[in-house]
This record gives C-alpha cells, sequence and structure tokens, in this order.
C-alpha cells in the first residue's frame, strides 16, 4: 500500500530553517503530485506548497518567498525547505499525495 514518512520537524528560534523530507512508497512516485499541509489543533488542515509531476510549485500566501517544495523522483522523496520560520508557522505538517494518502504528521515548533 501508499506509505508515505515525514521526518525533519522539530524545535527552532524565530529566524531559523527547517527542512522537512517525505519518503514514499507503494506508487509510481514521479507520476504524482505532491503536498505539504499544515494542521494546529483544533484547526483545519490548510495547503502550505504543491508540486506537480511537471514540477510546477504552488504556495499558501502566508510562506511566498519563505518555502521550498521540490522533488527528487530517483529517491522518491519530496521536501520542504522552510527558511525564515516565524512562530506561527508552528504546526503539525503533513505530506499528501492528492486524493490518496497521507503522512504521519512531523511537528514544527517555533520559538519567539
Amino acid at each position: 500500500q501508499v506509505q508515505l514518512v515525514e521526518s525533519g520537524g522539530g524545535l527552532v528560534q524565530a529566524g531559523g530553517s527547517l527542512r522537512l523530507s517525505c519518503a514514499v512508497s507503494g506508487t509510481i512516485f514521479r507520476l504524482n503530485s505532491m503536498a505539504w499541509y499544515r494542521q494546529a489543533p483544533g484547526e483545519q488542515r490548510d495547503l502550505v506548497a504543491m508540486i506537480t509531476s511537471g514540477f510546477t510549485t504552488t504556495y499558501a500566501d502566508s510562506v511566498k518567498g519563505r518555502f521550498t517544495i521540490s522533488r527528487d523522483n530517483p529517491k522518491n522523496r519530496v521536501y520542504l525547505q522552510m527558511n525564515n520560520l516565524k512562530p506561527e508557522d508552528t504546526d503539525v505538517y503533513y505530506c499528501n499525495i492528492p486524493g490518496m494518502a497521507w503522512g504521519q504528521g512531523t511537528q514544527v515548533t517555533v520559538s519567539s
């Protein structure tokens, strides 16, 4: 079955950087769009960034210019480089294949 495993979350000070990684198995990775979402407790899960199989990217307005989504098809991985992090970026971040599967999530905490 399809599995997505996130890693790279943690605690960082405001202004710092983190890189999230998502390892994908059980699907033909290069054919899928991939996305990162985030969710705070009691809130809805919001799209952060998406990358298509053709490498077209889209971003939430709140992260444009700070976050970069990328993919490595030979490694079946998608990444989210997060720079200039802000306390409001604190959330659980989820890797997603649209319409197919979710990862278990990784916590990102940004201290002020």
